[in-house]
């Protein structure tokens, strides 16, 4: 019994670190907006670098990425639930919080900034991991610098998560966890997609590239 109260409370705990909408503070703190009237109206960092600028996307974006994090390193070790299944289930309960906020009607981001900090946690308690994260990096740098689209690119990384999960044998958990996140980041960017095939998606200046790139 006191084993299922601590994973139902990690679970809860979890997907409320994941509910919290960060973007949607920041457009308040910074400017006094509601960051979903704005822009793509999307509650992401990618919106928030548009909307904002530079300072509160990257502050959104740590944050959103330290909340899959913490799902996975911290809680798990504070309840004393040291095994995979639970980083795991930690995990995808954060991703679940970020994708559908209890504190904005259960409409939230696209849970690609925390579904990262998720791998980047399990790189943590699961050293073998750290090939599949970087590998998927890779692809996501690549697409972005060769196409120029930050949603292609999550997309595309994101369907060969489980792939590159299943090329270096992970445990079948694992593997679902990969499939589970590229269904959630395709859901999620069903808008985008759209976007990309009427090539309407909008246009960001970005002078590291010296170019003009599509997110």
């Amino acid at each position: 019994m006191l084993q299922l109260i601590k994973i139902l409370f990690g679970l809860g705990l979890s997907y409320l670190l994941g509910s919290i909408p960060t973007a949607y503070i920041a457009g308040k703190f910074y400017k006094g907006i509601d960051i979903r009237e704005h822009g793509s109206r999307n509650v992401g960092a990618t919106n928030v670098f548009r909307v904002l600028g530079k300072v509160p996307g990257t502050i959104v974006l740590v944050i959103d990425i330290l909340k899959g994090v913490l799902a996975v390193a911290l809680v798990s070790s504070f309840l004393g639930l040291e095994s995979n299944i639970f980083y795991i289930l930690f995990g995808m309960a954060s991703v679940c919080g970020h994708n559908w906020t209890v504190f904005l009607n259960f409409k939230g981001g696209k849970g690609v900034a925390t579904s990262l900090g998720v791998l980047i946690g399990l790189t943590i308690k699961i050293i073998s991991i750290r090939a599949v994260l970087a590998l998927a990096v890779l692809i996501w740098a690549g697409v972005f610098i060769g196409f120029g689209y930050v949603s292609l690119a999550s997309i595309v990384s994101v369907i060969f998560l489980p792939l590159l999960m299943l090329v270096f044998t992970h445990s079948f958990e694992l593997v679902v966890l990969g499939v589970v996140f590229c269904v959630f980041v395709v859901i999620r960017h069903r808008p985008n997609i759209q976007r990309l095939l009427d090539g309407k998606e909008s246009k960001v200046k970005m002078p590291f590239l010296k170019k003009i790139v599509k997110f």
